[in-house]
C-alpha cells in the first residue's frame, strides 16, 4: 500500500505550487458547471492539520471536482457552486421570497425591504449594513438573511454558470440553493433499510413495502426511456398509493409520511426525464476521499489541501473523459462497419 501511494504523493508535491495545473482545474470547474443544467452534489468529512473540514464533490458524467471547505453549511456550499470566489450579497425580490421560506420574522423582513436594493455587496459591506440597521437580530436569523442575499446574488450573476437542478440527498444545506432539487431515490431507500422490526408481521410488511419501492423505482427507469403524459399521471398516482397508505406498522408509516412530504423533489424526474434517479456518481467520488483519508489521514497545510483537490479532480475528470470518448469512438466504429 505504501508503494502505491508514493506516485500520488510525488505528483501532489510537484503541482503544489504549479499555476498550470490549477489553471486547468479552474477550466474544468467552469466547463463542468456549464456542461449540463443539473449536477450531482455530495459531501464527506476531511481533516486539515488536525481540524475537521468538509470535501464537497460536484460532478456529472463528464467531470468531477473536489473542493474542501472548513464548514459544510449552506453558505459554504454556495461558495463551492461559485468556484470558491468571494461571496457577494444582494437585496432583490428573490431575497425577500427566500426570507419568507426561511421563516425570518416579518419584523426583520420589513426592515430589510427598506434598505438598498439591487446593489451587489461584499461580505464586509453587507454585514456593516446589517449591523447598522438590524443590530439586535439574532445569530440564527442573521445567518438566514445572509443565505437569502447570497443565493439571490448567485442566481443573477453571470461570472459562473448557474446550476438549475441539484441531484443530491435531503441535507438542509442543499435546499433552496437552486431552482430545483432532485432527491436521490437510493438515499431515500436507506431510511427504510434502517428499520429493524422485531414482530414477524412487521417484518413481512416491511419486506412487502421494499418490494413495492424497488418495483416503483424500476417503473421510473422505464419512464425515463419513454416518457408520456399518461404514464406520468399513473406514476404520480402510484406514488401517492405506495407512500400514502397505512400498513399498521407505525415506524414504517411514519417514515412513509416523510417520503410523501418530498413528492415534488422525488418526482421531478417526471417533468425532466433526463435526470438520474440516484446520486451514486458523487457518492462513489466521495469514497475516493475516504480511501485517501484512510491512507494518509489528513493534509497538513492549506496549500496541500488545494493541491489534493486539484490533482484528484483532474485525475477523476480525465478518467471520465477517456471512457466517454472511448465509447463515442466505439459507436462510430460500429456504425462505419455496418455501412461497409
Amino acid at each position: 500500500m505504501g508503494f502505491q501511494c508514493q506516485p500520488v504523493i510525488y505528483q501532489i508535491r510537484r503541482i503544489k505550487n504549479s499555476s498550470k495545473f490549477e489553471s486547468e482545474f479552474n477550466e474544468v470547474y467552469v466547463s463542468g458547471l456549464a456542461s449540463s443544467p443539473w449536477q450531482h452534489l455530495d459531501q464527506t468529512s476531511a481533516r486539515v492539520k488536525g481540524v475537521n473540514h468538509t470535501t464537497n464533490i460536484i460532478c456529472n458524467p463528464l467531470y468531477t471536482v473536489y473542493s474542501t471547505t472548513l464548514r459544510k453549511d449552506r453558505l459554504s456550499v454556495l461558495g463551492v457552486l461559485q468556484k470558491n470566489l468571494e461571496l457577494e450579497f444582494i437585496l432583490s425580490p428573490l431575497t425577500y421570497q427566500l426570507l419568507d421560506k426561511f421563516n425570518v420574522p416579518q419584523k426583520w423582513s420589513h426592515q430589510i425591504k427598506g434598505l438598498l436594493r439591487e446593489i451587489p455587496l461584499k461580505g464586509d459591506e453587507f454585514n456593516f449594513l446589517l449591523n447598522q440597521n438590524l443590530g439586535s437580530v439574532g445569530s440564527q436569523h442573521r445567518t438566514r438573511i445572509l443565505e437569502a442575499a447570497a443565493i439571490a446574488f448567485y442566481a443573477q450573476q453571470s461570472q459562473i454558470p448557474v446550476i438549475k437542478t441539484l441531484v443530491t440527498d435531503d441535507a438542509p444545506q442543499f435546499k433552496l440553493l437552486t431552482d430545483d432539487l432532485f432527491l436521490c431515490w437510493v438515499h431515500e431507500a436507506r431510511h427504510y433499510k434502517k428499520l429493524s422490526p422485531f414482530v414477524t408481521c412487521h417484518q413481512k410488511k416491511l419486506d412487502k413495502f421494499l418490494d413495492d419501492f424497488w418495483d416503483y423505482y424500476r417503473e421510473l427507469l422505464a419512464y425515463k426511456n419513454s416518457p408520456s403524459g399518461l404514464e406520468k399521471l399513473r406514476l404520480k398516482s402510484n406514488f401517492l398509493e405506495i407512500f400514502g397508505s397505512l400498513s399498521g406498522y407505525e415506524q414504517l408509516d411514519e417514515r412513509k409520511k416523510l417520503t410523501l412530504s418530498k413528492i415534488s423533489e422525488l418526482l421531478l424526474v417526471l417533468e425532466h426525464p433526463e435526470l438520474p434517479l440516484h446520486n451514486n456518481p458523487a457518492e462513489l467520488a466521495a469514497r475516493t476521499i475516504v480511501q485517501r483519508r484512510n491512507i494518509s489521514y489528513a493534509t497538513q497545510t492549506c496549500e496541500g489541501t488545494k493541491a489534493m483537490d486539484v490533482f484528484m479532480s483532474l485525475v477523476a475528470t480525465t478518467r471520465k473523459l477517456y471512457h466517454f470518448f472511448k465509447d463515442v469512438l466505439e459507436i462510430k466504429n460500429v456504425k462505419s462497419k455496418t455501412i461497409l
